[in-house]
Formats: structure tokens, C-alpha cells, sequence
């Protein structure tokens, strides 16, 4: 039992999709071009569709998706913890606020989920996305298309391709292009 603690887990990295995933969230063109707000809370939902997407797709792939999965979840907390700090919020109040973005993010992973499982034709992502993101605008027939494309170019990779080529995986096509 105490040997446990010292053996070594095998994790996947996942630094690299990590970055990867926050690289294509940051995206100006989502801001400029797809409608998404410019704000701390446009970005955590442009970020959490991104991870709703990744995540959708590691829970279809065989172990050690699933560890990769959490060590994902633990990384974007990790990271949403330290942008809070950064915007000045106390320490007392932190826990309040990232219990707020953890209930959130939940949401919207099974929103988005739910969305891409009705198929690519329903009007269910357009709903979510127009909910969530959007902060209850119409989404753009160019942003609804281009969740569309990354959610397939997704269901093309398999753990490698997501942990190592994560930048090919996640790179967007320029609007209009096809995936």
C-alpha cells in the first residue's frame, strides 16, 4: 500500500492541448468576427466550448483518455484560479467565484454535449451556443459552422493526435474554408 504512493502514474501530458485549446479560445477572430463578447466572461465560455469539445472526444477514446480527461479538467482550473487572482479578487472570495464557474462549466459541457449528439443538422448547437456563449444572441451561421467543423476534425483524432499534434487538431480553418 505505501508503495503506491511512490510509483509513478503514467498521465498523458496534456500541457500541449491545454495551451492548444486555450490558443484557439483566445482567438481574435472568435471576438471580431463570430460575435462572441470581448470580455473575461465571453473568453470562459469560448474557452469551456473549446474544453466541452476536447473532453466530448476523450471520453470516446480508450484509457488513458480518461486520465488525460481529469488531468484537463485539473489544468483548467488550475488556470481559471490564477486568471481570478489576476483580476484582482480577493482570496475570500475566490472559492465563491470559481464554485460559480465550476457550476457553469458543468452546465455547459452538458449542454453542449447534448447538442452535438442530436446530430450536425439540429438546431439544438445553435440554441446552446446562442444561450451560453452569445449571452443569448442569435449565433452567425459562420460560428455555428465553425463549432461544427473543429467538433468533426475532433472525432477524426485519436489520444496521440490530441495530446501530441493538439495545435493541428485545434487550428481553425479561415471562415468559409472547409474543415
Amino acid at each position: 500500500m505505501i508503495a503506491s504512493l511512490f510509483r509513478r502514474r503514467t498521465r498523458p501530458d496534456i500541457d500541449r492541448l491545454y495551451g492548444a485549446i486555450m490558443a484557439a479560445a483566445l482567438s481574435p477572430a472568435h471576438y471580431a468576427q463570430l460575435g462572441v463578447p470581448d470580455t473575461f466572461e465571453g473568453r470562459f465560455e469560448c474557452a469551456t466550448l473549446h474544453m466541452a469539445l476536447a473532453l466530448r472526444r476523450l471520453g470516446q477514446l480508450p484509457p488513458p483518455a480518461a486520465e488525460a480527461s481529469q488531468a484537463l479538467v485539473d489544468r483548467f482550473f488550475d488556470g481559471l484560479d490564477a486568471a481570478i487572482r489576476e483580476r484582482g479578487i480577493g482570496d475570500v472570495a475566490v472559492p465563491r467565484r470559481m464554485k460559480t464557474f465550476m457550476q457553469a462549466f458543468y452546465g455547459r459541457l452538458n449542454a453542449y454535449s447534448a447538442a452535438l449528439s442530436e446530430g450536425a443538422t439540429g438546431p439544438a448547437l445553435a440554441g446552446a451556443l446562442g444561450r451560453n456563449l452569445l449571452e443569448g444572441a442569435e449565433p452567425s451561421a459562420a460560428l455555428v459552422e465553425t463549432v461544427r467543423a473543429l467538433a468533426a476534425r475532433l472525432e477524426l483524432a485519436d489520444l496521440a493526435a490530441l495530446t501530441d499534434r493538439s495545435e493541428a487538431v485545434f487550428s481553425a480553418p479561415k471562415l468559409g474554408e472547409q474543415p
